[in-house]
């Protein structure tokens, strides 16, 4: 898998208590985001989107992904086959629930965003799994929108 995203700094970073985040953030978000949740397969709201724009953060704004690859994976969640060029996405490993996975976070409010699998399409070969509760689709920032996209 290729190397996550270089951190943002410091001054970049976005950092609120449990309490802040509830106040922002709805109760699936919250759970999604802040206590790596993961919302049911085929439920979220922008697993079958088509709408070109750029997808954000749903906790801090930052651009993550680009409705450009998006692309159906199959899977039920939005799938992306790469995050936007400099966009804060940073991985790590997770083993939780008894496997072995590459855990997918925003590099600059540490929300759980999905996970990365490398069973993707080409170009990168990666799938980069992602939760709808994480995410805030910008669709005054379009691009072009594929036809096979999910």
């Amino acid at each position: 898998m290729s190397e996550p995203s270089k951190p943002p700094s410091s001054t970049d970073r976005v950092v609120k208590d449990a309490d802040e985040w509830r106040e922002q953030l709805t109760p699936e978000q919250y759970q999604v985001t802040r206590e790596a949740g993961t919302e049911r397969a085929f439920t979220g709201r922008y697993w079958q989107t088509k709408t070109a724009g750029i997808y954000r953060c749903v906790c801090c704004g930052a651009p993550l992904f680009s409705s450009d690859h998006k692309y159906d994976s199959g899977s039920g969640w939005p799938s992306f086959t790469q995050p936007e060029s400099d966009a804060p996405v940073a991985t790590r490993t997770d083993a939780s629930h008894g496997m072995v996975r590459t855990e997918v976070l925003c590099g600059r409010c540490d929300a759980h965003l999905g996970h990365a699998f490398e069973d993707g399409p080409a170009p990168t070969g990666v799938r980069f799994c992602i939760n709808s509760a994480s995410l805030e689709l910008d669709e005054r920032n379009t691009g072009s929108a594929r036809d096979d996209e999910g």
